[in-house]
């Protein structure tokens, strides 16, 4: 998936930050925390979920929809980042 060797150095990173989210949740649920700081872990590794899959999500758009092999259109290039925005917006 990752088109570049700094692209997956990226995701990969940040697939990790997440490991270390889901096993600090692993931790509070067996030391019996309180529901405060387990939701607030829970929150934070949608966060992080939602994160990474903007990112997949945005490269492939800019990837495989518009091409990065061909010089895009005016109107192709404003579609794709309002669609971009769209997204952004909605999944963080």
């Amino acid at each position: 998936m990752p088109h570049t060797v700094e692209d997956k150095k990226k995701l990969l990173n940040r697939v990790h930050r997440l490991r270390g989210q889901i096993d600090a949740i692993e931790r509070a649920l067996d030391a019996d925390a309180g529901c405060t700081e387990i939701m607030r872990l829970l929150t934070a590794g949608r966060g992080a979920i939602n994160g990474i899959m903007a990112i997949v999500i945005e490269n492939h758009i800019q990837v495989h929809m518009v091409g990065n092999n061909r010089k895009a259109s005016r109107p192709e290039v404003d579609a794709t980042d309002e669609l971009i925005e769209v997204l952004r917006s909605y999944i963080r």
